[in-house]
């Protein structure tokens, strides 16, 4: 039996795809019900079989409370850990540690406890350091400096990943995969899938910030080869590409047909930005349209390698614009 968290988000949902394909017991965590119509939507970018959704055991549980997730690990041999709550805003900073760290240490704990064979842990490039001295690229063997005003997401990344190897030294095989941003259909409102709808919408601005991109069935695929082969106890960055967001911008443009963003956003413009935002929040109790770190990023430049999965698997990554051009196709129109 495989079990999956995190089932009905943007990695969890193509995950799930891509697992009923095979012959594997297959059963997903959830809390919301109208949640799955997200993982049907997703499924049918890829095929009008509706018996492969089917397939999926949905398990409704949140993996913040233990007494509902300890049911979840019966039967359980795989697990892919891929629950997380993403936000770069300040006030979700505690939520983020009760669900990234608190709710990993409990898979972990009840992974442990089932002597399950295998653990895959989605994480984030977020939690990767910053490139060695001498050097601009980014790879596995990078530190993560918590001395560094650090985002609270990556913070609460890093703390997840604390746990899974302390899974790895209580005898449970695991897996980390520190995704780049992930681009993929699905989930238009949320995460990089503003980055699509922004650019239908006719978003005219642009930085030059550059960091790693990835399809999402290039994080799903080697995270399924990463479970089935002997590889243990091991990490790996997956990223594409990297491209500034002006490049990405462009890229969903042409792909739309619509017209490229044209006025482009610096450094010191987002500053004062987001202590607008931070301000209007406050007075609104809504959350800012941009935060600190969202600012910072979109001038940042990172660049990551991911030599070291494609040596192990010899794995192929699509480029970028083929993955834009196939999102923008399945992008709702109406």
């Amino acid at each position: 039996m495989i079990l999956v968290t995190g089932g009905t988000g943007l990695v969890g949902s193509h995950l799930l795809y891509h697992l009923t394909l095979q012959n594997d017991k297959i059963r997903a965590i959830y809390r919301i019900q109208s949640s799955l119509d997200k993982v049907k939507q997703v499924f049918s970018f890829y095929t009008s079989d509706a018996t492969l959704f089917d397939k999926i055991e949905w398990f409704l549980a949140d993996i913040t409370q233990v007494p509902a997730m300890i049911p979840a690990f019966e039967g359980v041999k795989y697990v892919y850990h891929c629950a997380a709550f993403i936000s770069f805003n300040s006030k979700d900073y505690i939520e983020m540690r009760k669900v990234n760290i608190h709710g990993t240490a409990i898979v972990v704990n009840l992974a442990i406890d089932a002597k399950i064979e295998k653990l895959c842990f989605v994480s984030s490039i977020a939690a990767v350091g910053d490139a060695k001295v001498g050097s601009e690229i980014i790879d596995e063997d990078c530190e993560w400096n918590k001395e560094l005003d650090n985002s609270g997401y990556s913070i609460t990344k890093f703390g997840a990943e604390m746990e899974v190897w302390r899974a790895s030294q209580e005898g449970v095989n695991v897996i980390i995969v520190n995704p780049g941003v992930i681009l993929g259909s699905g989930f238009w409102n949320s995460g990089s899938g503003r980055l699509f709808s922004q650019v239908y919408t006719g978003f005219k601005y642009y930085t030059e910030g550059i960091t790693g991109f990835v399809a999402v069935q290039d994080v799903v695929k080697p995270m399924i080869e990463l479970m089935q082969s002997e590889i243990k106890n091991e990490r790996f960055i997956l990223v594409s590409e990297n491209k500034s967001f002006k490049d990405i911008f462009f890229l969903i443009a042409d792909a739309f047909g619509k017209k490229r963003p044209s006025k482009k956003i610096k450094s010191w413009q987002t500053a004062i930005f987001w202590r607008i935002a931070w301000l209007l929040s406050k007075i609104t109790r809504k959350a800012p349209l941009l935060s600190k770190y969202s600012a910072r990023s979109a001038h940042t430049v990172s660049k990551y390698s991911s030599k070291k999965i494609q040596k192990e698997l010899k794995y192929g990554f699509e480029s970028i614009e083929k993955s834009i051009e196939r999102v923008c196709k399945n992008y709702p129109k109406d």
